[in-house]
């Protein structure tokens, strides 16, 4: 069974050079459309990199605060 977090990153990096792919033949191809929506598609693919490591941060936080014994 393959754990979640590898599963993520590979999901992840696949989708990375798929998007990659697309922008070498938008620029091969000389179609300003395919660029253009390539760089989008990189730039979504980013910013859900950055929500998730994010969201990474704020859940292990919520974890170390709950262990911290309340007076």
């Amino acid at each position: 069974m393959i754990h979640r977090p590898i599963f993520q990153r590979l999901l992840v990096i696949g989708f990375m050079v798929l998007v990659g792919f697309c922008l070498a033949k938008g620029i091969y191809s000389q179609s300003v459309t395919g660029v253009i929506l390539a760089i989008i598609s990189l730039t979504a693919g980013l910013y859900f990199v950055h929500l998730l490591h994010r969201a990474n941060q704020e859940a292990e936080f919520e974890k170390r605060t709950e262990s911290i014994p309340r007076e």
